[in-house]
């Protein structure tokens, strides 16, 4: 998987050296609200969750959640990516950024260069994203980004319904 890059933005796969980072992020309040506790709590946990989530998904599916950095200087601002879920027949966009980096448009530029890069790639004919039912600002990132409701689904094992947007790539 390569690095992505724009003016304002790189994205590269995951490594134990952003532990500290994946601390603070999954453990923002929006970040518990809309996705989950993951259990991340100090830096061991998330070198396994770094291990067990996103470098093994790079490794089998040849995909997975990128940390999503500034340019100049490197401060990492986010997580963006596409994910393969269980029970769902394509690839889904997740993204999750820190509160001070919300609205600047910075969720945007990171998926659209996912997006670019899996068009680019002609891998996938579709791409799915999730959302709970609540998030209004992710609802609205996708609908930008051009993605269409689809329904309201439950993941396997969760109690939790979710929607469930799709976007049809280019051929």
């Amino acid at each position: 998987m390569k690095t992505l890059e724009s003016n304002r933005l790189t994205l590269r796969q995951l490594t134990i050296e952003d532990a500290d980072f994946i601390v603070e992020l999954m453990n923002d309040p929006d970040w518990l609200r809309y996705i989950g506790d993951r259990g991340v709590r100090n830096k061991q946990d998330a070198i396994t969750y770094i291990k067990e989530g996103p470098q093994t998904m790079y490794q089998q599916h040849g995909m997975g959640l990128l940390l999503v950095e500034s340019l100049s200087p490197k401060v990492p601002l986010g997580l963006c990516g596409l994910l393969k879920r269980t029970g769902l027949t394509h690839p889904d966009l997740g993204f999750a950024f820190m509160p001070q980096y919300r609205k600047q448009g910075l969720a945007f530029e990171a998926a659209k260069l996912v997006l670019h890069d899996i068009n680019q790639q002609q891998l996938h004919s579709k791409i799915l994203a999730l959302t709970s039912l609540d998030n209004h600002k992710s609802i609205n990132l996708l609908e930008k980004l051009g993605f269409s409701f689809k329904s309201i689904i439950r993941l396997d094992g969760s109690i939790d319904e979710t929607r469930l947007f799709e976007l049809s790539m280019k051929k």
